[in-house]
């Protein structure tokens, strides 16, 4: 393992925040960047913050990057739900994109080795159809914030073959874990208070990731040598049913479940015509992941099961 310093930006974020607990765990000497103040459990040994730095085309990542070997990129504008069609396009890439690219760019002067970029699979599209996605696929991605990171991961890759500067891309799909925002929060919450769900009938195939499987991944690639320059796929290595993911779930968090047997087709048209058919395709399309060419290039494999990181989801963020 190198021993150089590793820059994990957006550290405050669910993901982020689990990379950075692993590297101080492996003895790695941290620098956080944030756009606010930390909370008091950013105060440990190893770790360097630098707050107030926004994700921009005019950035000055220049103090943070000094003596830096290695990049783990994770700071990016998410899905927002008040974000109008008109204008989100520009607003993920002013972040997403240009934010991005002024970091690498930057880097590369630096002399940072690795670049670790986290992308999302929603570069290849919403739904798989046939088969699963491979990281070969034609990109198709479907949605704002996805369009703006397969720009991004484009950009990075011009810069490498450029510069000599070494990217891996790494592309997830939902993440959970133990204090997980969005879809996993809602579903979690929904089994947790015994909540019936009309989603006993849905027979689709989802990749998932839960957040130490991802977060092995992310520090794999900041020394692999096989790592530089590829895109690299992520999941559990499972591919569930929404209705099995939930039943494994409840048994995770010890919960009885109860989900109606309403068809699929029924509870998508009920879905698009409330107006949600990003809640439609993430709970009942498919969305299958084949991750064998990340763990054979790697020599990697997600180091938790489902049932394991279903388990400790329900525990605190931080034990």
């Amino acid at each position: 393992m190198s021993g150089g310093r590793v820059l994990v930006t957006g550290a405050t974020g669910f993901v982020a925040s689990m990379v950075i607990k692993n590297l101080l765990t492996q003895g790695r000497q941290v620098i956080a960047s944030l756009r606010q103040q930390a909370a008091e459990c950013y105060d440990q040994p190893g770790l360097t913050l630098h707050c107030g730095l926004n994700l921009g085309a005019k950035t000055d990542w220049s103090v943070a990057l000094d003596g830096v070997d290695a990049v783990v990129h994770c700071a990016a504008h998410v899905h927002q739900k008040r974000t109008t069609n008109s204008d989100s396009l520009d607003l993920y890439r002013a972040v997403n994109f240009d934010g991005t690219v002024q970091l690498a760019r930057q880097a590369a002067t630096a002399g940072v080795r690795r670049f670790v970029f986290l992308s999302t699979i929603g570069v290849h599209g919403a739904e798989s159809k046939f088969r699963p996605f491979c990281s070969d696929d034609v990109p198709r991605p479907h949605s704002p914030y996805a369009i703006a990171k397969w720009e991004a991961e484009q950009a990075l890759m011009a810069l490498s073959s450029s510069s000599g500067f070494s990217v891996s891309v790494v592309r997830p799909p939902m993440v959970y874990g133990p204090g997980a925002p969005g879809s996993f929060s809602m579903l979690s919450k929904a089994v947790r208070y015994g909540w019936p769900l009309p989603l006993g009938a849905v027979h689709n195939r989802r990749a998932f990731i839960a957040v130490q499987n991802l977060v092995s991944l992310l520090t794999c690639c900041i020394d692999h040598p096989a790592a530089c320059g590829k895109v690299l796929l992520a999941s559990d290595g499972e591919d569930l049913s929404t209705s099995c993911f939930l039943r494994r779930m409840a048994t995770a968090q010890g919960r009885a479940i109860r989900l109606l047997p309403v068809p699929s087709g029924l509870l998508r048209a009920a879905l698009r015509l409330m107006g949600k058919d990003g809640l439609a395709q993430s709970l009942l399309g498919s969305l299958e992941v084949d991750i064998s060419n990340t763990c054979t290039l790697l020599n990697w494999k997600p180091p938790l099961s489902v049932d394991e990181g279903l388990r400790r989801a329900t525990q605190p963020r931080f034990s």
